[in-house]
């Protein structure tokens, strides 16, 4: 029997909203951010990242907590409306 793919939530749609918007604020490329993920012990490919960012890809807490150090934010960040909320 196959079951469905567990749909990314809220939480989830914000936190790919944010990756992206403080990746491009700090002047990351993906390929930057996933070589930083992948030297701090939590290997991630740019296509992985990619795929995060526009949220066809769950963001798993080890992720998350990884991409959040990389980015030099704390975790919650990610996951609240503050950071991609300044776009202006």
């Amino acid at each position: 029997m196959a079951t469905q793919p567990i749909e990314i939530g809220p939480a989830g749609i914000q936190a790919a909203r944010n990756i992206e918007y403080l990746r491009l604020l700090r002047g990351l490329s993906q390929q930057r951010l996933a070589e930083r993920c992948t030297a701090l012990g939590r290997p991630l490919t740019n296509i992985a990242l990619s795929r995060t960012e526009r949220a066809r890809r769950r963001c798993d807490i080890d992720d998350l907590v990884t991409i959040a150090t990389a980015l030099g934010v704390s975790p919650i960040t990610l996951l609240t409306t503050s950071a991609a909320g300044k776009r202006g």
